[in-house]
């Protein structure tokens, strides 16, 4: 159900011929029916961000959203002026249509960078998404679908809270993936009676230990947008504790995803790195580690090669992660293939089948520890990414 699993909201998905793939669903909308409209949103720090980010961001700012508009086909990122105001007239058409302000309506878009939309395509899709637009599960199914690009698949979660509440999500994201969010759109629906506060600070910790914590090749991508929108429709107003956990939730499933629709990817990599002096040293290994493209290229090769691994631990500054390198053990599918930072049992003993590669790396420093997921570099990962077009 996607969007419309929560209470109060209506969605859709149409062909409105923006994207170059013929035929192929491209134009989502997104409604909150109310009574309530809190809204809260996290967005890319790249500093080339998109014209649909810079709208969106002081859409959200006052915590009011009552409609989002998101395409697929073209990012409209690094379009100056004229892309701003691309993004403008869209929120200007969707609240005509919708009956509110421009001020609340979100703006998303993804796709090629550099160039602007077809506008009137945009436009006159507006419009037949606004007529299009239901409660139903098959809505919010094809707003799933008309977000995606290189995806191969509908990316959304559905969870109920003790007494009744409901999220509903969708994401989409595949390649240009890297923490700091990824190249995603994604829109989290509630029903649940919260401020926008609250949703503020849901959200923030809930991104930080999930979109921000995958990594598919490294890079950040100009037009990440996460939007987390409450009706209050069901008339619950949650457990604070309750709430913040699903919403968590619903990150960590969506990014999840993310990782286990990488392109190309044949392994999704598990990463998880124990025995920190902090969080934050942890994080930082997890990272170092899963930045590296030769152990990418090892993974999708069936390779446990832990010489990758260590290497790339070591680069984390001391300052940052201390610890002694002779005293790290890494593990590889419940193997340990490195004890005392030299050799442990052979790697040929290593399962290397299943999709999912565990690597567990203790540093022997502390208690802290932190997970980060990616995947493994393929051939098919350079054909999607040199025929590109959205």
């Amino acid at each position: 159900m996607s969007v419309t699993f929560a209470q109060g909201f209506a969605a859709s998905g149409v062909e409105a011929g923006i994207s170059a793939v013929a035929g192929k669903k491209d134009l989502a909308l997104v409604v909150n029916n109310g009574p309530l409209d809190a809204a809260a949103g996290v967005f890319t720090s790249n500093r080339f961000c998109a014209a649909p980010v810079q709208w969106s961001r002081k859409v959200v700012a006052d915590g009011h959203v009552k409609a989002v508009i998101l395409n697929s086909g073209g990012a409209n990122a690094c379009t100056g002026e004229e892309g701003y105001a691309q993004s403008k007239a869209t929120a200007e058409t969707v609240a005509a249509l919708v009956g509110t302000d421009p001020d609340d309506v979100a703006v998303c878009s993804t796709g090629l960078i550099g160039e602007l939309l077809p506008l009137d395509h945009v436009l006159d899709g507006a419009k037949a998404a606004h007529a299009a637009l239901a409660a139903t599960p098959e809505a919010g199914a094809d707003a799933s679908h008309a977000i995606m690009t290189t995806d191969t698949k509908p990316k959304t979660v559905e969870l109920e809270g003790s007494n009744g509440w409901r999220i509903g999500g969708m994401v989409k994201g595949s390649g240009m993936i890297a923490p700091q969010l990824a190249t995603m759109l994604c829109v989290i629906t509630t029903d649940a009676v919260v401020s926008a506060g609250q949703l503020q600070a849901a959200l923030a910790v809930a991104a930080e230990h999930s979109f921000n914590r995958i990594d598919v090749d490294g890079c950040m991508s100009t037009n990440d947008t996460v939007l987390l929108l409450a009706s209050g429709a069901s008339g619950v107003e949650p457990d604070k504790d309750e709430f913040n956990a699903l919403v968590k939730k619903a990150c960590a499933s969506l990014a999840r995803q993310i990782i286990g629709d990488g392109e190309g990817a044949s392994h999704d990599i598990r990463i998880t790195v124990t025995g920190a002096t902090t969080e934050d040293a942890a994080l930082a290994c997890g990272r170092a580690v899963a930045a590296s493209n030769l152990l990418k290229c090892a993974i999708s090769g069936n390779d446990p090669n832990w010489g990758r691994i260590v290497s790339s631990l070591g680069t984390v500054p001391p300052e940052v992660a201390p610890y002694e390198s002779d005293k790290v053990t890494v593990d590889v599918n419940g193997v340990r293939i490195c004890e005392n930072g030299g050799a442990g049992r052979d790697r040929s003993e290593v399962d290397m089948t299943p999709r999912e590669v565990h690597i567990d790396i203790d540093l022997n420093a502390g208690d802290a520890e932190a997970t980060v997921w990616t995947d493994d570099l393929t051939h098919e990962y350079v054909h999607i990414n040199a025929d590109y077009e959205s």
